[in-house]
């Protein structure tokens, strides 16, 4: 295990009815905030009006601005970050999921920055500081609601980058698994998806030796979300599955996992961002593509660790560490498949043909991540091709 500093400041309030408390957790952070949200579910249940009436009845003031994408957009931010400015606001409450919340964070460092927000996600500024953010979460996916991530895309480049900073943690997430009752089941299964790969890259690359306690707790948290999205499928209202789903899914990228592993990267998450940038593809369902693909193409080059995964979390055993490793990933993708998430580029209506087009938009990333000598278009024309 390598040496470390954790630190996450988010306060996470857990469990059934917390919403109401949204506004007396946001009231010491101002009391002219914008109420950020996707698309009309969000009002057409009713947890908008339930948002707005427990800030009022703290005394602040909000000014709602809905219409965030699942891929969120860098000119929706643009514009939110002049209505802020103009409205004289002072904090954001993001109701909704991981493309709400990175779009909060993505406002939140803009209204607080004289250049343009994309310098943060072009790596020509550092996010230094930003206005509070609370959250209500909706969708147990992205594990935005207690990290200080957060990903837009360019649509005038189709360019989908990243940014971070400690500024960006959220002050506060509401976690309430009854918000996610009404989450579409392919949408669910799609946050299922997102929340494994992310324990799976660090566990797959990470070069630290040995790290049982990292391990552990990814291939603790794997069968978890794996009984919650089955027993999800069954029964979208299942409390106890949605809750563990949840907690599952905020753990995965809370900065937990990963403490004292080195040189770790995100391989699979680099490849997906493109077909999310360029394609419009959920992001979980881009990465059931993506994720059985890659781990083919680099378990051919250092299966052991895929070989423990398999043993691990599927119970196969065998004295060949490739083969098991290979029937271990082709476990996780009948899953995925069982699941309904797509496993293939055609699947989605992304054509082979544009494999090459694809890589191409990839390795802007794989560099900006540190991977570029790795992977080059023909390295990541490979893994699509496994795809195919």
């Amino acid at each position: 295990m390598n040496d470390f500093v954790f630190h996450n400041p988010t306060m996470v309030i857990f469990g059934r009815g917390r919403t109401d408390e949204i506004g007396k957790v946001t009231q010491p952070y101002g009391k002219r905030v914008m109420l950020l949200y996707g698309q009309e579910s969000a009002r057409k249940s009713g947890l908008l009006a339930r948002v707005g009436s427990s800030l009022t009845a703290e005394g602040i003031e909000f000014i709602e601005r809905g219409g965030v994408q699942p891929n969120p957009l860098l000119s929706f931010v643009r514009e939110s970050v002049e209505i802020f400015r103009a409205e004289n606001l002072n904090a954001i409450v993001a109701v909704g999921g991981g493309s709400v919340i990175d779009s909060a964070k993505a406002i939140a460092a803009g209204v607080r920055y004289a250049g343009d927000v994309w310098d943060f996600f072009d790596a020509k500024a550092q996010v230094k500081e930003a206005c509070p953010i609370m959250v209500v979460l909706t969708l147990a996916a992205t594990a935005s609601e207690m990290n200080n991530g957060c990903v837009i895309t360019n649509g005038d480049t189709q360019q989908k980058f990243a940014a971070s900073g400690p500024p960006l943690f959220p002050r506060v997430s509401i976690l309430d698994p009854e918000n996610t009752f009404g989450v579409p089941l392919d949408h669910s299964m799609y946050g299922a998806v997102d929340a494994i790969i992310h324990v799976l890259e660090a566990y797959l690359t990470g070069v630290s030796e040995p790290t049982p306690l990292q391990d552990r707790l990814v291939e603790g948290l794997i069968p978890t979300i794996r009984e919650a999205a089955d027993a999800i499928l069954l029964d979208p209202c299942d409390y106890d599955a949605r809750a563990n789903m949840m907690w599952a899914a905020s753990l995965a990228l809370n900065g937990l996992t990963t403490a004292g592993v080195n040189d770790y990267n995100f391989p699979m998450h680099m490849i997906e961002h493109s077909l999310s940038a360029l394609y419009d593809i959920s992001h979980g369902a881009g990465l059931g593509i993506v994720a059985p693909a890659w781990m083919r193409d680099e378990c051919s080059r250092a299966p052991r660790k895929f070989a423990h995964f398999a043993e691990r979390i599927f119970g196969i055993t065998g004295k060949d560490d490739t083969h098991v490793a290979l029937a271990g990933i082709e476990a996780l993708e009948n899953w995925f498949r069982e699941l309904g998430v797509p496993v293939r580029l055609g699947e989605a209506d992304i054509p082979g043909a544009d494999i090459p087009r694809i890589a191409e938009n990839a390795v802007m990333l794989a560099k900006r991540w540190g991977m570029g000598k790795v992977y080059d278009a023909a390295r990541i024309e490979g893994v699509l091709r496994r795809a195919d």
